[in-house]
């Protein structure tokens, strides 16, 4: 029984892995910045899956919202 747990637990874990990873690559793409910050966020992504998708969420969504909100008052 307790093994049936540790591996429901277990694919739980890698599924939510792969919804933030996912998530994560569609998320930049989608973007409103520019086609080299989202390379660089996309390699950054593909190098570091979890850790660079998950940095995207905590900093550079805010930041790419930052940027297109203040793009057309220069």
């Amino acid at each position: 029984m307790g093994d049936i747990v540790i591996g429901c637990v277990g694919a739980a874990a890698a599924l939510g892995v792969l919804v933030v990873y996912f998530g994560g690559l569609l998320s930049i793409v989608r973007s409103d910045l520019t086609g080299g910050m989202k390379l660089v966020w996309v390699v950054f992504a593909l190098m570091f899956p979890f850790f660079g998708c998950l940095l995207w969420f905590l900093v550079g969504r805010r930041d790419s919202r930052r940027r297109a909100g203040t793009a057309g008052t220069a």
